[in-house]
Order: C-alpha cells, then sequence, then structure tokens
C-alpha cells in the first residue's frame, strides 16, 4: 500500500467533514456532485495509479493479474466494501514479432500489430501478392478461391463521430473481415487500422475466424501506411503488389482471469443494487489509460462520492471486469455466476474519459418522471436529454439479462479512436478536468438512483 493511497484515499473524507461542519445533516447530493466537479481527485488517483504501477493488462496474462491485485488494494484504500475477486478460465492470446514489408514494386517497410485471435506466419515470415479492397463490401463479393496464396488487403476507412457510430461502419474490416478473406483462400490479412488519426500507431482489436475457417496471420497497418500501400496500387500499372509479412503470435491455452468486485453498502440490503461496469482488462500496446482504465476510476469515484451524502438506500455494486477486450469473458462470466440476481439498474462507463454530453436511457418514454429528474439534475453539467435508447455497455450482460434499467452517459468520442488500442493510450491524453466532470455527472445521477425507492417502469 502506497502513502498516496492512504493520503487520497482519506480526500472524501475531509470533503465530507467540511461539507457537514456547517449542517448537521449530510451534504445534499446536488453539492457533492459540484464539489466533485471541483474537487475531486479519486478518479485520477485511480488512472494515474493504474497505469503507472501496472501499466498494460492484457486478459488472461500475468499483467492483468497484477491489475487485479491493484485494484483490490485501492479499493480497500478506499473504504469500499465486500470486495472479491470472482475467477474464470479463458482462452489466451499473446503477440510476438511484427514486420511487414512492401518488397515490390516500391521496397520499404511498414507499420503493422497483430489482430487478437491472429495465426503466426512462423519465424521465417511469409510472403505474397497483395489484392486490395477498398471496402468490406468488395471483399464480401470476390469469387470463391479468388484469393488463393494471397494477402488480402482491407482498406475500409473509419470516420471520426461525437457518437463514436463511425466504429460500427468501419469495424467489420476488423472483426470479421480475416475470416471472410480467410474463406476466400487468402494466406493472409492486413486491414487499415480501425482509427480516426494518421500517425504511424497501428491499432489491434479482436478478430474472429468463423466455424469451419482455419485462422490466418491478421494484423493491421497504421493508417499513414494504409494510405500509402493505396497510392502504391495507384501507381502500379501492371505490377504486382508484394508484402513479406512476420507475425508470431501465440496462444498459451486456457489461462486465470477474473472479475473484481466491490459495494458501498445501502440501508436496504433487500433492495436490487444499481451496478457500475468497467473493464479493467486492456491491450498491451498502451498503458489502458483511456480504455478502460479511467472507465473503473469514474465509476469508483463515483460511488464513493454518492456515499457522502449519506449511506445510499440500496447497494451501489462496482463491477470491474476482466478481459472484455478479447471476448467479453468477464461479463459473461459475471452473468452466469450471479443469474437470477436482480438489479436495479446498470451503467457503464467504456468509452474514455472526455466529457459527458448526452443521457441515453431504456425508460425515456415509460418512465418520464424519473427521465426528467435525472436529465434537469445533470444539465448544470453540460448534458443534453436524447430520445436515443439505452442499450448499455459489454459488461453489463447481468443487467440486461434481469431485465434491468440501462443508462448510458454519452461521453463525447469525437477524438476517441485516435487512441483507442494503440501505443498512445497513455495518461497524458486524459483531461482532468473532464474527468472530474465525469465523475460529477456519475455522482448525480447514480445518488438519485441509489436513494429511489420505486421501481422503474419500463416497456414490455
Amino acid at each position: 500500500m502506497t502513502i498516496r493511497f492512504l493520503a487520497l484515499g482519506a480526500l472524501p473524507l475531509l470533503l465530507s467533514t467540511a461539507v457537514m461542519a456547517a449542517s448537521p445533516k449530510p451534504p445534499a447530493l446536488e453539492t457533492v456532485a459540484d464539489l466533485a466537479l471541483e474537487k475531486d481527485a479519486l478518479a485520477w488517483d485511480f488512472v494515474e495509479g493504474i497505469t503507472t504501477e501496472v501499466g498494460p493488462r492484457q486478459a488472461g496474462t500475468e499483467a492483468e493479474a497484477r491489475g487485479r491485485a491493484w485494484a483490490v488494494q485501492w479499493l480497500r484504500a478506499n473504504g469500499f466494501q465486500n470486495i472479491a475477486v470472482e475467477p474464470y478460465t479463458m482462452p489466451t492470446w499473446v503477440r510476438g514479432e511484427e514486420r511487414a514489408e512492401i518488397t515490390a514494386p516500391f521496397a520499404q517497410p511498414m507499420r503493422v500489430t497483430a489482430l487478437g485471435t491472429s495465426a503466426s506466419t512462423g519465424e521465417a515470415g511469409l510472403a505474397a501478392e497483395v489484392v486490395y479492397f477498398s471496402s468490406y463490401a468488395d471483399l464480401q463479393a470476390a469469387p470463391a478461391g479468388s484469393l488463393a496464396g494471397k494477402i488480402a488487403f482491407i482498406s475500409h476507412d473509419m470516420k471520426p463521430t461525437q457518437d463514436g457510430s463511425g466504429y460500427g461502419f468501419a469495424g467489420p474490416a476488423r472483426w470479421t473481415g480475416p475470416s471472410l478473406a480467410a474463406s476466400k483462400g487468402a494466406v493472409a490479412a492486413v486491414i487499415r487500422s480501425i482509427g480516426t488519426e494518421n500517425h504511424r500507431t497501428p491499432h489491434t482489436g479482436g478478430t474472429t475466424f468463423a466455424a469451419g475457417v482455419t485462422p490466418i496471420p491478421a494484423g493491421a497497418l497504421s493508417n499513414p501506411d494504409a494510405d500509402n500501400l493505396e497510392r502504391m496500387f495507384a501507381r502500379r500499372g501492371e505490377r504486382p503488389v508484394t508484402m513479406k509479412l512476420t507475425l508470431t503470435p501465440r496462444s498459451l491455452g486456457e489461462t486465470d482471469s477474473g472479475n473484481v468486485v466491490a459495494e458501498i453498502t445501502g440501508r436496504d440490503p433487500k433492495l436490487p443494487p444499481v451496478l457500475l461496469a468497467c473493464h479493467l482488462d486492456s491491450w498491451d500496446l498502451g498503458t489502458g489509460a483511456i480504455d478502460d482504465g479511467a472507465g473503473c476510476a469514474i465509476i469508483a469515484a463515483a460511488a464513493k462520492q454518492v456515499a457522502l451524502g449519506g449511506r445510499p438506500l440500496r447497494t451501489v455494486r462496482v463491477l470491474f471486469a476482466g478481459a472484455e477486450e478479447t471476448g467479453l469473458w468477464g461479463s459473461k462470466a459475471y452473468a452466469a455466476a450471479h443469474k437470477g440476481d436482480a438489479i436495479y439498474a446498470g451503467l457503464e462507463s467504456d468509452f474514455g474519459a472526455d466529457r459527458i454530453w448526452r443521457l441515453d436511457t431504456n425508460f425515456t418514454k415509460t418512465d418520464p418522471v424519473l427521465y426528467r429528474q435525472l436529465a434537469l439534475a445533470v444539465a448544470r453539467f453540460g448534458v443534453a436529454p436524447s430520445q436515443e435508447v439505452a442499450t448499455g455497455g459489454a459488461d453489463l450482460n447481468l443487467a440486461r439479462e434481469s431485465g434491468a434499467a440501462i443508462l448510458d452517459l454519452q461521453q463525447d468520442g469525437t477524438h476517441y479512436f485516435d487512441l483507442h488500442h494503440t501505443p498512445d493510450d497513455t495518461l497524458d491524453k486524459i483531461d482532468p478536468a473532464a474527468l472530474r466532470q465525469n465523475v460529477a455527472v456519475w455522482t448525480q445521477v447514480v445518488g438519485i438512483l441509489a436513494n429511489r425507492a420505486e421501481p422503474i417502469v419500463q416497456g414490455k
């Protein structure tokens, strides 16, 4: 335990004492949220600590295990109750050597990173002609067997959007593009990184091979290298473009992972809890600051801030899910382990650390009184109302399966995919003021939910 944890862990108590000195009652929720906007240091303490003292936390590895131990220590130091690690096992893949080079007609190296579950080329690498597809749809249209012995290049680009919707458009190139290429005979696949910046920082992420399709080596080129490769095809004339690709990832088989859970216990343990989720694992290229160290920092800080207004009626449970990046293993394990548990409402923070700008729920129309209360309460933080229906983050399987209310506190994602799954996912990219705004909004929303006795009206 570091002294820093103890000192900052005591900050909520100090703030609470200062506020309560002027009043015999606990501070109002609005006061607590406003103080969080101005002074919260817990969220920064968490994300600074885990990125500095643990760093990248790839699912199923020793680094993820160190992240769980660190999180348990932090939660204990900051007064959470019922802290536990809930273990499970999962298949684990780790990267190895990564190189790509164009060998003809314009020989030069390129920046590449392997996609999760990629097969290995072997240490010697493989060399083959590259076939260019400007979009995923073009690859779908390629005749069966037409890629035999070749490398498919999918240059399916992504545009920045505030709500992150560009990811849904571009994502299939990574999610299933290599499998599709393999089904048509390709010996390997490279994609344009699913990202929105123009740095030579390729974006990793998982890819999935369909049943019956043998996995092939699959990598992502940085956006500038994908641009360059496109230009090569425009200039080549009749000459083939050839690449040597070396990717040597390997499977470790089944390894241990786990979810970290903790609570701020409520006054009435019989009432279903409010579930706050994030994921503790990260990809291995950066230090997992925005994805998703910041998310875990936000939900933990908000849970503590809610308690400053007095012990809430309902328990506030935090779920630091493991192994989200490689297949939602933690979310699925948590839902299976707690099948039948009732959840009052579920919220997840997993979209970086930029400001929250919109409030979505799945009860906006069915419980307009509650929605209006929430919307009015967060308007002062710059959060707009919405008619969009919340679907919840990836680690909220239990909340969805139990029919709980779902809320999405939508963060500004304009620049999120500049950093997503890259070596640039580091602490310096987080704006402390924006992080505090997240904590303030979460504190206000979670505080209202955790102190509400009535059921939330939802449609059928």
